[in-house]
């Protein structure tokens, strides 16, 4: 293992149990996150791709350990390493809140939808100091206030604007207050669900160049979920590709992107849009089908009702990830002939 590994996720389960009924019994469990494992090194940018309801924002929501809070009775499994600098590997998957709180200042998060993340109800100084005022409350007033200043200088907004409210900024300004509030507390880790999926085209490479720039400024870590391969291509050093609750594939950038082994991510990669109209283009692969519910996934593999090579023996077996030899890890036996 490396010394710089920051989070490992060796085999993490996210079921929440549906109920129904007069006495209100368990009749069914959604499997949200069926057993995803990866690692993450210090100062890197995965990136979790995947189509909605495949369980990519489950996983960071497990990574800063939110779904107790949000659901009691979810099962959890596996484990989420966390590798403090002080404390060691701490397994964070599911502990208490007061067991969490001396990592919560270094594992942050920005949601996806800027409108309903931010309280309409507090000033922008109010929501960017909030976890200035629980994690460092020895730090004056006075104190905090200059730093969300200089916090909301670095995003690309005036620090006058810190006593506005969110209603008074645009989509993409929301966003770089949303920023600024995960920074807040100098974090090594970063969750991004879908930050830019909410934003004009034009806003979106302004917010992907900045979260650059305040990685290399901070030496952030990043976990970038997003459905767009070609926005996550142009930040990640590493892909995950997740399918109904599982990983289907995971190597590099370059790897995923360019030689994607997996049906699925085939399948992706020719959808992702051409800019060049001139250009000619391989054939675009239609997916049959949507994608299962995961409270009824298919036996065996998950993808396999919509995969292209599909045989009768797939719905035998979850196909483990295996090695195509260049350290691309791919959840199926037969990629050599896709």
């Amino acid at each position: 293992m490396s010394s710089n590994q920051l989070l490992e996720l060796e085999d993490v389960k996210v079921h929440f149990p549906i109920y129904g009924g007069v006495l209100r019994h368990q009749v069914a469990t959604v499997k949200a996150v069926d057993g995803v494992s990866l690692d993450i090194r210090q100062g890197e940018t995965v990136g979790l791709v995947g189509e909605s309801g495949s369980g990519k924002t489950t996983v960071g929501r497990a990574v800063c350990n939110l779904h107790r809070a949000m659901t009691p009775d979810v099962h959890l499994g596996g484990s989420i390493r966390y590798h403090d600098k002080d404390a060691g590997p701490v397994n964070v998957n599911g502990i208490s809140r007061k067991a969490m709180l001396p990592y919560r200042s270094e594992i942050s998060m920005i949601f996806q939808d800027p409108f309903s993340s931010l309280n309409p109800r507090n000033t922008v100084l109010q929501i960017v100091e909030g976890p200035l005022k629980i994690h460092n409350p020895e730090m004056s007033k006075a104190d905090r206030a200059a730093f969300v200043g200089e916090l909301l200088e670095r995003v690309g907004l005036q620090a006058k604007y810190a006593e506005r409210y969110p209603h008074e900024f645009s989509g993409g300004q929301r966003q770089r207050i949303g920023i600024a509030r995960s920074l807040a507390t100098r974090p090594r880790l970063i969750v991004a669900d879908e930050p830019v999926s909410a934003l004009d085209v034009s806003v979106q490479a302004q917010v992907i160049n900045l979260m650059s720039e305040l990685q290399a400024e901070f030496d952030l870590t990043y976990l970038f979920i997003a459905h767009d391969l070609s926005i996550v291509y142009h930040i990640a050093d590493k892909i995950a590709v997740m399918y109904l609750g599982s990983l289907v594939e995971y190597g590099t950038a370059e790897q995923v992107y360019k030689t994607p082994k997996h049906p699925y991510s085939k399948a992706l990669i020719s959808a992702v849009p051409r800019p060049d109209p001139g250009k000619t283009r391989a054939e675009r692969t239609i997916l049959q089908g949507d994608i299962p519910s995961p409270m009824a996934k298919p036996s065996g593999c998950g993808f396999r009702t919509r995969c292209p090579i599909a045989r009768k023996e797939c719905a035998d077996f979850d196909p483990p990830a295996v090695d195509t030899g260049d350290g691309q890890l791919v959840a199926c036996p037969y990629w050599d002939e896709a």
